[in-house]
Order: structure tokens, then C-alpha cells, then sequence
């Protein structure tokens, strides 16, 4: 039924222009007419719905009968507007067209009420015309109790639901296929319409040929013939291929040729050869193979495929099997950017009208079916997609077959009245078409245009394609096409483009060593993140254990990793591990089996059995071997009759008659039964190998460049550049942002890095970034801001481009900071379409009249603001690149996530190639994320709940938290909240599936461990009673650890002194672990106190003399500042700490702001907080010399020389006075050492660089600086490294001994009675003294034991040996008596 196009039609508006007709074919030549009308309709008269117009039909209606149609008809439109003589005016135009007795006007009764009127007309028209009457009824489905499935199909296919009011239906369940009977009840006033019914169906005869091949002709040389062309091109490649060793083929070339020729396929040959030659010459990738074609000489000799068959024993009669005739089908992959480029020359080579694509039609699977039926049903979401999700995932499942094999869903079924009618009605439906697509690859090419042969119509696209789906086309004879586009091929030539790009090297790809060990070992350790076929998960566990030593190995892997084969995967790998191992029931079977370790893998190893074993010709193998395939049990059991014992007339020798007893021809005929089900086309396989290796071999040999180039094809799909970016990390390739001066339209090599694809910058055009590439090679790199606008002013660059160029620090090349361009770039952009105004209307500025340097001076400059946050610049990087690349905001707590989780985001999307995700469904997983989004919904019963994007260092991924959840977890369910989510896993219609929340926990919440290093256990003790008082305010849940380096043992604190792990505690432990006290147990630290650390120092600046020391303690800054009554600073971070926030500007801090932002530590690195607080200092410094501060000046010295130590000496320290005093602080330069950062001890230090160091010293100090070898930073690094570790620990406990002393009778004098404090004051002035003294000696020289220099003090001060064991075992409140890895002294202290 079609729409007519009548552009004259009276008092016609709108859709009521366009008419139904019915059209059948007569014969063949109605047939052909018929596609003509058709087609037509849709590639010329299509306007929302194909038309067709009077005029078309009337050059095309030779053989067509034609009927009125139904109420939508012409003649019937005007019957219901009142027209009747413009009806019958229609009608007897009709009849025109198509002659008298080929239009019938057409009767209709479904109970509308319109029909009646238009029936009654149609009779009275009749008996005036004389054009007879047919009596038809409108059928949309078969039986009349389809009339529900049917409504509920309309609403699927129009989006609606059963009870929408204005949607489209049919009511009164009359559109079936209704019965003779019925049909002359309906209609007892019209007989004769009823009996011409069967009058034209007895006309309608049409046959459609089937079988005949329809091959286009190739357009060959002139003096050859196809055969003889072919036969040149074939022997001209023979000898390319295979060189000397040409003539050893020849044999199977004539045969191949011969058949080929005999099937009449030789400008089938021609035409594949020929467009693959072209693909070749444009630079087009083109794949090795596919499918069977690589089992034959001809296609290897023509580069058809590149894979040599008789290497891989691949077979001819598996592609071409001259004893069952068949279109041969070669399958060809080409680079997936450039496929279209080689269809389009097909199309201008044969012509458009004999070149189309092919329409596949969409149908109701099983799961789709349910829940498409749920929706239009408008039933709960949650048990339709339950109920689907019961129905197995496997391959053909239909709705019967799952309510058998699942007990559940027969269950649910059985006992809810509405999963039946969802499931009923489901099953009514599954099945049916749902929509039209164009098939991926599949191109027809025809002799004649190919509305010659099949209907066409057009796609969503718009593009033109058949109306017969593939198979019905192959049975047609039409020659069938497939132009696969493979992405890997375009990763391939990517990575060679790239390797040519950055080193220099022209790799021909096609001609590397296929079995280099080096690549087959990088396969067999498993990481093949990124190759082709081998990338998945099981695929990687499998080439882990199978450690592949040839390609055979990869093409059996490939083979064997699939539902069914998967089951020899175990017998493969004993055979391939203990080849001793494997036994062949006879001889023949050896060198089929042997490159298979003696199991059956291969399809063409079952046809080499049967014919080496049984005598079969290759081309009745193959017949076996579909058998077999296909569990045709009759054809089996007769074969095996022919396998064991012969078959003379059939000329089959048999295995009896070659020498194989009956028992053991049995038993291998049943063993390639059971093979033979799943065993796999080795041609396919062997090709897919060879693009596998060719991956690896990149990957391994030049992983930059191949990397680079895999990320660029998955650039649309984020989670999968995240992903591989996991894998560069991994792999220890650096990922720097775009970049306007290096970067390019993809991801491209730059000095051994990826540089991130500006096209992967959003909201910036193809247009722009190639303008930006251009510009750059043609004019030279962007010297700066103002330079990059002006030069790209004028295009398609916009504010919103710049912006976003700025945000994913493409512009990080250019000055200044990416704040700083954020403030300005507006008002550059501004200021050039002012200038550009003005020129337009002839006007002039002051800039036109300045030159070169004067016309900088009034550029717009960059205020003086520092650049945000790393937290801010990484959000800026996903904003804008849907990913982070500079780092990730969970980096920090990757070690936590780790250990808690048991999936990722990207576990829960489908593999392109195998459809399935690595979780499975209705799994219990837990993943661990940062909040990105939430949103939060209403339900039916007015309950919260809430959709929630997590985002982990994969990807993102949607959590549902039903209301009862929210409403327990909602208070944690804040942006940027880090939370573990545990929940059940959701996998649907979408790519990526969701997560079913079920438990929800905070980062904050899970208790961490902080371990804290000692050198030994008397190291500890030293520190001991300060490090309890250091963490007692900070009471939490996190488990403190003592670990001591020398013994590698460590004990947990008990849960009372468990503490809050923080930024600020970690500050205050930082004498523990950070550079200062890593550098002082470096070595040369230890030989004199501070004199050390400045004979170190002096060492370390060549030999210029440190004449004395001021040590200085930060956390008197406090109380200096409050002295002073708070001071004025210009703040450039955000600081949260001990619950207040500073954020940047210009602030008046009191003491506790100016520690707090000297000790944020968030990101910052150590050299940046020093930095920091330096410039704090200076600025403290300066506004200490104001006059205002002349009242403060005792209170300031009180805070000062409380927290100084230094070997100045009053007088000194006055001199230094007079000269500060008269200082400007901007004069004070401070200078950071390059160096890098490096463990020592489980500390970070920093190891300078001594070219550098050098340079430096000659610069400040004006000297000429030799730097000996021994005082070279990695020298001390590697000699602190060898020295003896109970001298190290023995050194640095003497070195803290005065100040621990102190600590430790301090703290002990409190705890006595007054009546002893006088004494013991003495007794501690004593004890300080004499520790003091002795220190000095025995860290002068290392004779001197620790128990000797103690042993003198004590001896001095007249106390017992070990009073200094027991003073140090005072444990200020220790409750808990050693045990475990190991424990403390439990001696009471004595009176005295």
C-alpha cells in the first residue's frame, strides 16, 4: 500500500493531498514494475513517507492489478468529504491507468461507521462505470485474539502507552485474516465482490528466480578476457609472494584457478581484487583477512589476503568447495576512518543505481520484547527488568526456552496473574521486526540497477538500501559485499604514522618478524591492555597461562577462547606443557594434530582427518564437517558408515581399507563429533592472529607511539581513555595536556610523551583546531596569549573555545598562569573586536600609531594572582576533557580504594566484541568514588530517592539509592562526598550497566592505620612519653603503629590511643618523617650537633664556612604574631584547618592563620610550603620594623627567646639587630637547590644537583666552587645507606637526649608530691647538665658507647646504674605491658 502524490487534488490540505493505493503484480513484468514504483517512492518521492505520483504510474503499470484501498483511498476521501462526482472522477483516472479490468473498487467493513457510507457509494459508482467491486478486509494480524498483541505492538512502534488517550489504534478487533465465510456474511449485499477476490489471486502469478548468479562484469584490458586477466594478475603475485619457491605452487594455483573458472566466480575475483588494489594504492589500511578466503593461493597471490595458507595448512575447499556450489564470500576489513572512501569508489566504478547498501531489520528479542511490553503496559519498571533478567543471557534464547530452564521466573509466572500477561503477551511479540537499520558492511553490486532485482528504500540516514535483507539476496544471486571497518586497522596505521613522525623509522607492518620471542613473551606475561582479540579479562588469564612461543599458539588462542572450545583449553595446555605426554591413535593423525598438541581446534583439521584418514576428497570433507557443525544426525550416522568402511560406489576408500581398525576409527569419528560442534574456521582465526601480533609487536617495540594512537580511536568514549591512561601509567608513559604549540588533532608523540588530542577539548570545533595546527606550522609556535588571539582572530574561535583551551591547560605553554589567562582573555578578545570595528568604519586608534615595542607597553597585562588550586585545575580538567590528566582527586587514597573494592567503573560496560560486561548481573560488587552528580526524584508514593554518578579513577557510574537507603545514607550523599558504595549489580539495555545500592560508607569512615618509623626500640623509647602527647588530642579511629626499621617489627597502640588521621596531625608528627629530620640521620649530621649540621652544610656549598646557627621553631609563630598584634597578608591558597577556612585575598591573620597557612599542607609539596613560609616570615619581618610596633618590642622578645637556639652571642645578636632594623626585606634573596627527591631511611630528602648547585654558589657567593666527590648528594645517600644501624639509631638518640631529658623530669617533678619538687628541680638542673656535657664527647668521636656516656652522668649525679631505664619507662599513662612483635619495661620508679 502506497502514498499517491496528487498535486490537484480539490479542497485537499495537508496530508489529505495523499491517497492509499493497493498495487499487486500480476506477472513478472508487474513484478519489476512493481520495484520500480516502490523504489522510486523512496528515492525520489520520499517527504516523511515515500510517495509515488500519477504520472510514475502510468509508465509503470504494465502488469499490475490496482484496488481503491480503504478509507484512505482517493476515491473513498472524497466519498466521505460529499465529492461524489470528484470520486468517481478518480476512479475512472485509475482505470485509465492501468486498463479496463485491472482497477477494482474496494469494499471494506470493520464496523466504522464511514464504511458504510463509502460502501454504499462504491456500489452505486460501480454500476455507473462499470469498474467492478472487491471485497477485502484490512488485515494487521492473523487471528482475531491478536487484536491485544497487536495494540500493545503499535504502542512499542509509536512510543505510547495502552491507556494514552490520543494515540493510534484500531478498535473493534476486525484487522484479521478473516475466513470465505465471514467474509460473504459481511458482505451478503455484494456476492460478486467477494467471488473477484479469488479471481485476482487466481491472476496474480509471479516466479522469482532464484539461484542464478547476477554478477557484474569487470571492465578488463583490452586483448584479455576475465579468465586471462585474472590468470596474469594471479602469476604475476605468485611469483611476488613467493619468490624461487613459486613453482612449488603452481600445482595448487591451477587448481583453484580452474575451480573458480568452473563456478563461473572469476569476475568475482576481479572485482574484490580490484577495489582492495585501490584501497592499497590511497594508503587505505586493509586487513590480512577474514573468513575462509585466507585458505586460498589465489586471494594471497592477488593481496586479497596476506596471510600464506600453505604455511597454516588453511584450505581451499573450506572457501570454495567445488563439490557444493555457492557464492563465495570474502569478507574484507578496511581502516575504519577511511572504509567509506573505498565504497565510494565501488559506487563511482559501477554506477549508484547498481551499488547499495543492505537493510536489516531489528526484532524483539526476549529481553527487549519484556521490557518494551512492560513500558507499553505501563507496568513498574523494577519487575519488568526483573523479570528480564531472568531470562538467561545466551545466545538465541527465546521466552519458552527460559520459563523451562529457570525455575524463578516459571515461579513468578505460575503465581502473579500480571507477569503472566506481561510474559504471554511478550511471547506473542518476540520475534517480530521493531525497526529497520542499515546493515554495518553489507554492499550489493549488481549487473543492472538493482531496482531490477529487489525493492529499495531508505535508511534513517537517508541512505538508499534494499528492502530484502541479505539472505533473501544471496538466494536472488546477488553478489554481496561485505566492507568491514575494523578500528584496530586504524590504531595500526596510526602507530606506524606516528613512529614515522617521532623517530624517523618508515616500519612496514606487513613485513615484521611474525615470531620474534621478545613480543610472544610480552603477550605471555598477560598485560595485553590494548591488543587486538586479547585484551579481556579471561583472554588475558589464558595467554598467561599458555606463554604463546609461535603465532600457531595465538591462532589456536583465539580459536579455543570461546563458549564450548573453552572446555579443551585445559588438554591443550597439558599438550602444549608435556608434549611427551600426547598420543595419536594412528599415524595419519600426527601431522594434522601435532601444531595443536594433539587436540581437534580447527574446522579444517576435522576436513584433513576425513581425507588423509578415510580417503574423502577435500570438497566432501567439507560437506562432513557442516554435518557435523550442524548435528545432522541422519547425514552423521551415514557418513560414519563411510568414514570406518569405505563406500565404493562413492569413491571412499575408508579407514578399514588404509590400515585403521574398526575400534579406532570409531572412536575418532566421535571425537571429531564432539569437537566438530564447536571447532573454529582456522582462516578466520589465523588472520585475526596476525593483526593480534602485529599489536603486540607494536606495543611492545614502540609503545608510545602505539598508545597514543589506540587512545585516539577510543577518543569518543572516555571510560576508555581513562582506562588506558591507567595502562600508560603503568607502563610508565608520561600524558601531558593538549597543547596549542606541540599538540595535534589526535593524540600525538612528543620528546617520549603523549600529548593530549586537542579535538578531545569540548566545545571546540573540527574547524578550530585544525586553524590552530595550521597556523602554528605555517607562522611558528604562539609566543603568548595576546599573540595566539590575534593571530586566530577572525575564525571560528570563540570566547567559549578560549576558555576551554585555557581550562584543559592547552595554553600552559604560553605565560602566565591559567588564572591569570582566565582574567583576560575576555577583555584581549574584546579589545580586538574593537579594533577590528574601527577599521571596518575607517576610524583609528592610538595603537595604530605606535611600532613594535612602544605598541607592547599597552598590552593588556596579567594581574598578579596566583594559579588556583590543583583541586580546581583538575575539576577544570574534566569539565572540560570529560577526564583527568594532570592526576585525579582519589589518587591520594588509591591504596585505601584498592584494598576495599572488588569492581571499577569500567567493569560495568560491554565489550564491543563480546557484548558482555566483566561483572555479572544481579552480582554483589563494591566500588569506591567520588560523588559528581546527584539527582534526586519523587516516587509514586511521594519517598525521595536518588540517581547518583560516581566517579572512580576509570570512569563514572550511575548508583540507584531507592528511598529506603537514601533516607538512611543521605546526610554523607553531598558533591565531591568520597563514599564505598556495596550494592547489586544492574546489567540492561544500555552499554553500561548500574549499580543497585544496597550499603553506603564514607572514606571518612573506614579506619585507617598511621604507622610511624623509629629506627629501634630504644629510639622509640627516647620519643615515646612526646609522641603519646603529640597524639593524644587527636582522639579517632584510626590504629596508631610503632614500626622500628632495624628489626622490621612493629606493635600496634591499643584502641585507646587510636587517633583522627589528618593533615594537622601529620604536620605535627612531621619531625618524624619529614626532609629536616630525614637529612639529619643522613650521615655527616651525626659528628657534632648543630656543628654538624653547618659543617654539612658548608661541605655541601663547597667548602664556604657556616659560622653559626639559628635554629628557629615554627610553632612560636604563634605566639610572636599575637605579640604584634596579628599581621597583614596578601593569602593565595584556601587553607581549612583546625575548623576555620582563609580564603585567598588580602586578610589580617592573628597567630593560629599565620600557622595555619604556613602548615597547610594540601596539595603542596614540601619546597612549596617552605616557600610559603618564607615570604611569610619576610612579611612578618617587615611589619615587625613599623613604628607601631615599638610598644610590642618586650612581649615580641619574650615569644622570640622562647623558641630560639643559636651560638650567637648577645652582643652578636645586637650587631644583627641594628642591621635588620635597617634592612629592606625585598633585599633577602632565598634560593631552592635543584635537585630531586629521594628515600632515605623511609624519608623523603632531597638530593641536589650538583651542576646546578654549582652554578648557583658561583652566582650568589661570587666564588669558584669545586664540589668534592665524598660530599655529593647521592654519594651521602649511598653511604648513610651502609652504615651500621644501631650506631645510626645510638647517634640520634644521644643527639636528642638534652631535650628529651627535660621533657621526660618535667613531666615526672608534676607527678610528684610538693614536698619533693625542690629536690628534684636539682636533681634535673644536674641530670641536664651533665647529659649535656657528655654528649658533646661521644658525639665527637664513636668510641664512646651510649652506655658509657650515660653511665658517666648518672655516675656524676649519684644515681643508681639504671635510674635513666627507669626514668625513660615512665609511660605518662601507658595502659598496656608490651606483648606482641614486641614490649616496653614495667619498672616502678623509685622515691629518690
Amino acid at each position: 500500500m502506497w502514498h499517491l502524490n496528487q498535486d490537484l487534488t480539490a479542497g485537499g490540505q495537508g496530508d489529505d493531498r495523499y491517497y492509499h493505493l493497493v498495487l499487486l503484480a500480476e506477472n513478472d513484468t508487474g513484478y519489476h514494475n512493481l520495484m520500480k514504483i516502490v523504489s522510486r517512492g523512496f528515492t525520489e518521492g520520499y517527504y516523511y513517507k515515500p510517495r509515488v505520483d500519477k504520472e510514475l504510474l502510468e509508465k509503470y503499470h504494465e502488469g499490475i492489478i490496482a484496488l481503491s484501498a480503504c478509507l484512505a483511498g482517493e476515491v473513498a476521501r472524497n466519498v466521505t468529504r460529499g465529492l461524489y462526482e470528484d470520486a468517481k472522477k478518480a476512479a475512472l483516472s485509475y482505470e485509465k491507468i492501468f486498463g479496463k479490468g485491472n482497477f477494482f473498487l474496494e469494499l471494506q467493513d470493520h464496523g466504522i461507521s464511514a464504511q458504510a457510507t463509502v460502501n454504499q457509494a462504491l456500489l452505486r459508482m460501480s454500476e455507473e462505470t462499470g469498474i467492478e467491486l472487491v471485497a477485502t478486509n484490512d488485515i494487521h494480524y492473523i487471528n482475531a485474539e491478536d487484536a491485544e498483541p497487536h495494540d500493545v505492538l503499535l504502542c512499542i512502534q509509536t512510543g505510547k502507552k495502552v491507556n494514552d488517550e490520543n494515540r493510534m489504534r484500531y478498535t473493534g478487533g476486525q484487522y484479521y485474516l478473516k475466513s470465505e465465510q465471514e467474509m460473504r456474511d459481511l458482505f451478503r449485499y455484494a456476492q460478486q465482490a467477494i467471488d473477484n477476490t479469488a479471481k485476482i489471486a487466481d491472476r496474480c502469478n509471479v516466479e522469482i528466480e532464484f539461484g542464478k548468479t547476477k554478477l557484474p562484469k569487470f571492465s578488463v584490458p583490452d586483448g584479455y578476457t576475465s579468465e586471462q586477466y585474472l590468470e596474469k594478475l594471479c602469476r604475476e603475485g605468485l611469483v611476488r609472494r613467493y619468490g624461487e619457491e613459486a613453482s612449488q605452487v603452481e600445482k595448487r594455483l591451477d587448481y583453484e584457478l580452474g575451480v573458480i573458472k568452473r563456478m563461473g566466480y572469476v569476475d568475482y575475483f576481479l572485482i574484490v581484487w580490484d577495489f582492495i588494489h585501490f584501497a592499497k594504492s590511497k594508503d587505505i589500511m586493509v586487513g590480512p583477512g577474514r573468513g575462509s578466503a585466507a585458505g586460498s593461493v589465489v586471494a594471497y597471490s592477488l593481496e586479497i589476503t596476506d596471510i600464506e595458507p600453505l604455511r597454516y595448512q588453511l584450505l581451499f575447499e573450506r572457501f570454495l568447495n567445488p563439490e557444493r556450489v555457492s557464492m563465495p564470500d570474502i569478507d574484507v576489513d578496511f581502516c575504519f576512518e577511511r572504509r567509506q572512501e573505498v565504497i565510494d569508489y565501488v559506487v563511482e566504478k559501477y554506477g549508484k543505481d547498481q551499488v547499495v547498501q543492505i537493510v536489516t531489520f531489528g526484532t524483539l528479542a526476549a529481553k527487549n520484547c519484556i521490557r518494551d511490553v512492560g513500558r507499553a503496559l505501563d507496568l513498574p519498571y523494577s519487575l519488568c527488568d526483573m523479570i528480564a533478567k531472568l531470562i538467561p543471557a545466551e545466545l538465541n534464547m527465546t521466552i519458552d526456552r527460559a520459563l523451562n530452564v529457570n525455575p524463578e521466573l516459571r515461579s513468578h509466572y505460575d503465581s502473579d496473574p500480571q507477569v503472566k500477561k506481561l510474559i504471554d503477551l511478550s511471547k506473542r511479540l518476540e520475534g517480530l521486526p521493531r525497526h529497520t537499520s542499515m546493515h554495518a558492511a553489507g554492499v550489493v553490486i549488481s549487473q543492472r540497477a538493482v531496482d531490477e532485482y529487489v525493492p529499495l528504500s531508505r535508511g534513517s540516514d537517508g541512505a538508499v538500501v534494499t528492502q530484502y535483507t541479505m539472505t533473501a539476496l544471496e538466494e536472488l544471486g546477488l553478489l554481496k559485499m561485505d566492507f568491514l571497518g575494523l578500528r584496530t586497522l586504524t590504531v595500526i596505521q596510526n602507530a606506524v604514522n606516528n613512529v614515522k613522525r617521532s623517530q624517523g623509522i618508515a616500519l612496514d607492518i606487513s613485513n615484521i618478524d611474525m615470531n620474534d620471542s621478545q613480543v610472544l613473551a610480552s603477550i605471555g606475561t598477560g598485560h595485553c591492555e590494548g591488543i587486538f582479540q586479547l585484551e579481556s579479562a579471561g583472554m588475558k588469564n589464558f595467554m598467561k597461562e599458555l606463554k604463546p612461543d609461535s603465532l600457531e599458539d595465538i591462532i589456536a588462542g583465539i580459536s579455543l577462547y570461546r563458549p564450548g572450545p573453552m572446555d579443551f583449553i585445559p588438554r591443550y595446555l597439558e599438550g602444549k606443557n608435556n608434549p611427551e605426554k600426547i598420543t595419536y591413535e594412528c599415524p595419519q593423525l600426527k601431522p594434522i594434530l601435532e601444531p595443536t598438541y594433539g587436540c581437534i581446534v580447527y574446522q579444517e583439521q576435522v576436513m584433513q582427518i576425513v581425507r588423509d584418514l578415510a580417503g574423502y576428497t577435500l570438497g566432501r570433507s567439507d560437506l562432513v564437517r557442516r554435518a557435523m557443525a550442524k548435528k545432522k544426525a541422519a547425514v552423521m550416522e551415514k557418513e560414519r558408515q563411510n568414514f570406518v568402511y569405505g563406500n565404493e560406489e562413492e569413491g571412499v576408500p575408508g579407514c578399514i581399507s588404509r590400515g585403521i581398525d574398526e575400534k579406532t576409527a570409531n572412536h575418532i569419528y566421535d571425537e571429531m563429533i564432539d569437537f566438530a560442534r564447536y571447532a573454529f574456521n582456522k582462516s578466520h582465526a589465523a588472520a585475526y592472529a596476525v593483526v593480534a601480533y602485529q599489536t603486540a609487536y607494536l606495543k611492545y617495540y614502540y609503545p608510545v607511539e602505539y598508545m597514543a594512537a589506540l587512545m585516539t580511536s577510543v577518543i569518543e568514549n572516555s571510560g576508555k581513555v581513562s582506562d588506558y591512561i591507567q595502562v600508560c601509567r603503568k607502563m610508565g608513559i608520561s600524558i601531558v595536556p593538549p597543547d596549542i604549540n606541540a599538540g595535534e588533532w589526535d593524540f600525538s608523540v612528543r620528546d617520549g610523551k603523549i600529548c593530549y588530542a586537542l579535538s578531545a577539548i569540548k566545545s571546540i570545533g573540527r574547524n578550530v583546531i585544525l586553524a590552530i595546527v595550521r597556523e602554528r606550522k605555517e607562522n611558528g609556535a604562539y609566543t603568548d596569549l595576546q599573540n595566539f588571539l590575534e593571530r586566530m582572530y577572525g575564525g571560528e574561535l570563540n570566547k567559549r573555545a578560549v576558555e576551554n583551551l585555557i581550562k584543559s591547560g592547552a595554553m600552559d605553554c604560553i605565560e602566565g598562569n591559567r588564572r591569570q589567562k582566565m582574567e583576560v582573555y575576555s577583555s584581549i578578545m574584546d579589545e580586538l573586536a574593537r579594533e577590528q570595528k574601527h577599521s571596518m568604519t575607517g576610524q583609528y586608534s592610538l595603537m595604530d600609531f605606535l611600532e613594535g615595542p612602544q605598541k607592547d607597553d599597552f598590552k593588556i597585562s596579567f594581574p598578579k594572582v596566583p594559579e588556583y588550586e590543583p583541586g580546581a585545575l583538575l575539576a577544570m580538567e574534566k569539565e572540560v576533557l570529560g577526564i583527568y590528566i594532570s592526576g585525579h582527586p582519589l589518587e591520594a587514597d588509591r591504596s585505601l580504594i584498592e584494598k576495599n573494592i572488588t569492581a571499577v567503573s569500567s567493569d560495568f560496560i560491554q565489550d564491543e566484541e563480546t557484548g558482555m560486561a566483566r561483572v555479572r548481573d544481579q552480582a554483589i560488587v563494591t566500588v569506591a568514588g567520588m560523588i559528581a552528580a546527584k539527582t534526586v526524584k519523587t516516587t509514586k508514593t511521594n519517598q525521595m530517592m536518588a540517581f547518583l554518578t560516581l566517579e572512580d579513577l576509570r570512569g563514572t557510574l550511575e548508583v540507584i539509592v531507592f528511598p529506603k537507603d537514601y533516607e538512611k545514607y543521605r546526610a554523607i550523599l553531598s558533591p565531591d562526598q568520597k563514599i564505598f558504595v556495596k550494592g547489586r549489580v544492574s546489567l540492561g539495555d544500555e552499554v553500561q550497566g548500574k549499580l543497585i545500592c544496597e550499603k553506603i560508607v564514607a572514606f571518612s569512615e573506614i579506619p585507617g592505620e598511621l604507622w610511624i618509623q623509629f629506627q629501634d626500640l630504644e629510639s622509640y623509647q627516647m620519643n615515646e612519653k612526646k609522641l603519646l602527647s603529640m597524639l593524644a588530642p587527636w582522639d579517632g579511629k584510626d590504629t596508631v603503629v610503632v614500626y622500628l626499621s632495624n628489626t622490621r617489627q612493629y606493635q600496634k597502640l591499643p584502641p585507646s590511643r587510636c587517633v583522627g588521621i589528618c593533615p594537622q596531625l601529620i604536620d605535627q608528627l612531621d619531625p618524624y618523617n619529614k626532609i629536616n629530620e630525614a637529612f639529619s640521620r643522613g650521615g655527616m649530621m651525626k659528628k657534632g650537633g648543630y656543628q654538624s649540621e653547618m659543617n654539612t652544610v658548608s661541605a655541601l656549598l663547597g667548602g664556604i664556612p657556616v659560622n653559626y646557627y639559628v635554629s628557629f621553631d615554627m610553632t612560636a609563630v604563634k605566639e610572636i604574631v599575637n605579640a604584634m598584634g596579628g599581621v597583614d597578608y596578601d593569602v593565595d591558597i584556601e587553607v581549612r584547618m583546625n575548623g576555620r577556612e582563609l580564603h585567598p585575598g588580602m586578610q589580617h591573620l592573628d597567630g593560629q592563620g599565620v600557622l595555619d597557612y604556613c602548615r597547610q599542607r594540601k596539595g603542596s609539596s614540601d619546597t612549596a610550603r617552605a616557600d610559603r613560609q618564607q615570604r611569610m616570615l619576610k612579611a612578618i619581618f617587615n611589619q615587625m620594623k613599623s613604628t607601631g610596633q615599638i610598644a610590642n618590642i618586650p612581649k615580641i622578645y619574650k615569644a622570640v627567646s622562647d623558641c630560639i637556639e643559636t651560638d650567637l652571642s648577645f652582643e652578636q645578636i645586637c650587631a644583627l639587630s641594628l642591621v635588620a632594623v635597617r634592612m629592606d626585606a625585598e633585599q633577602l634573596d632565598r634560593h631552592m637547590i635543584e635537585g630531586r627527591f629521594a628515600s632515605l631511611y623511609s624519608r623523603d630528602v632531597w638530593l641536589v644537583d650538583r651542576e646546578k648547585l654549582i652554578e648557583l654558589i658561583k652566582d650568589v657567593f661570587n666564588v669558584d666552587a669545586e664540589i668534592a666527590e665524598d660530599v655529593d648528594g647521592e654519594a651521602i645517600l649511598a653511604a648513610a645507606a651502609e652504615n651500621n644501624a644501631a650506631i645510626q639509631s645510638e647517634l640520634y638518640g644521644a643527639a636528642l637526649l638534652y631535650n628529651e631529658a627535660k621533657s621526660i623530669t618535667a613531666n615526672y617533678s608534676a607527678s610528684l608530691s610538693s614536698g619533693t619538687k625542690s629536690a628534684i628541680s636539682s636533681l634535673k638542673s644536674k641530670l641536664a647538665t651533665a647529659i649535656r656535657r657528655e654528649c658533646k664527647p661521644y658525639l665527637d668521636q664513636y668510641s664512646v658507647s651510649m652506655a658509657d656516656a650515660l653511665n658517666a652522668a648518672y655516675a656524676e649525679l649519684g644515681l643508681q646504674q639504671n635510674a635513666y631505664s627507669m626514668l625513660n619507662s615512665y609511660s605518662g599513662g601507658m595502659d598496656y605491658a608490651g606483648g606482641g612483635t614486641f614490649g616496653w619495661a614495667e619498672d616502678d620508679i623509685g622515691d629518690d
